[in-house]
């Protein structure tokens, strides 16, 4: 299999006829075979009805996935990706915003030798106090955070080869960094401007306490690019650093005692110290604990963050 769609879908029965006649228009005419996996996320409409008809009228390149229940769209995408055999793998929104006309330009863009392919909503056809300010503002953030420069982190058509998805799991909503997560093995990542529609049915499924949600999960992302393997180096510094500050209140309070005759324990100052002491201590110890933690992850077994109802088409 060369390559493979992974679509997360929630309420989407109304979408889900126009986008597989527009998948179709874009992939037929190309030279390799290709496979859509369609995550069905708990949808509480006739979504999943819709998608054994169409596994249905097309076995040979639909295969679906349904969850129990609603687990997210992260979950929805790492089981698309689980369950995908392409040697490549685009992930496209249902809701029609996003255009598979725009994936043979992204597939060309891998030929020329990049891994990871990422769309670029130049003019997004979204709210803009609600949806693109906030948006703009988090891919501000998270490219600075991160160092990985892209415009749109929101943008869910992305083009991966699959080498670069592997080693990590996701979780929240982490599967907006996975740029950054293929940054960090190695891959060469370019951005490119790509077609966004209004929305055609229903409503939009995220509002303004994503973005929270997103920056709250970037102090995780960066804890894991940068401390993961050596967790020592965050808890075990920032302990070194207020154990140097409690010893400097101490010098503190030795000179003014010698000098100026000022008792020690007569300053709020001493049990400061003494309370910045004990925190740098735990800092350490807090540093080996998580230095052990990390061990037993590295050599776990992966948990699905995933539970299935079915599957269509898959072996």
């Amino acid at each position: 299999m060369n390559l493979s769609l992974v679509i997360p879908i929630y309420n989407e029965e109304e979408s889900l006829p126009l986008l597989f006649d527009a998948i179709h228009n874009a992939l037929d005419s190309l030279s390799r075979t290709w496979e859509v996996i369609l995550v069905d996320d708990g949808s509480r409409d006739k979504s999943l009805d819709v998608l054994r008809d169409l596994a249905k009228k097309d076995p040979k390149h639909i295969r679906v996935v349904a969850f129990r229940r609603n687990f997210g769209q992260t979950a929805a995408i790492a089981a698309g990706i689980d369950h995908a055999k392409g040697e490549i793998i685009v992930l496209l929104d249902a809701d029609l915003q996003n255009d598979p006309a725009d994936i043979p330009m992204m597939l060309d863009k891998l030929d020329e030798g990049y891994d990871v392919v990422s769309g670029w909503r130049i003019n997004r056809q979204d709210t803009y106090i609600t949806r693109t300010l906030p948006s703009n503002l988090a891919n501000g953030l998270i490219s600075r955070v991160t160092g990985v420069e892209l415009h749109d982190y929101g943008c869910t058509l992305k083009a991966y080869r699959r080498e670069v998805l592997t080693g990590f799991r996701l979780y929240g909503e982490m599967h907006r960094f996975i740029p950054v997560f293929a940054h960090a093995v190695g891959a060469k990542i370019v951005e490119v401007p790509v077609h966004h529609h209004a929305r055609q049915f229903g409503e939009a499924k995220y509002g303004l306490e994503r973005t929270f949600k997103v920056l709250l999960d970037l102090f995780t992302v960066k804890f894991l690019l940068s401390y993961s393997s050596k967790p020592i180096y965050l808890f075990g510094g920032t302990g070194i650093g207020i154990i140097a500050l409690s010893a400097a209140l101490l010098i503190f309070l030795a000179i003014r005692r010698l000098f100026y005759g000022i008792s020690v324990f007569s300053s709020p100052l001493f049990p400061i110290s003494a309370m910045f002491f004990i925190m740098g201590f735990q800092s350490i110890l807090m540093g080996l604990i998580a230095e052990l933690q990390v061990r037993t992850y590295h050599e776990s077994q992966h948990k699905p963050t995933y539970t299935l109802r079915e599957t269509i088409n898959i072996e």
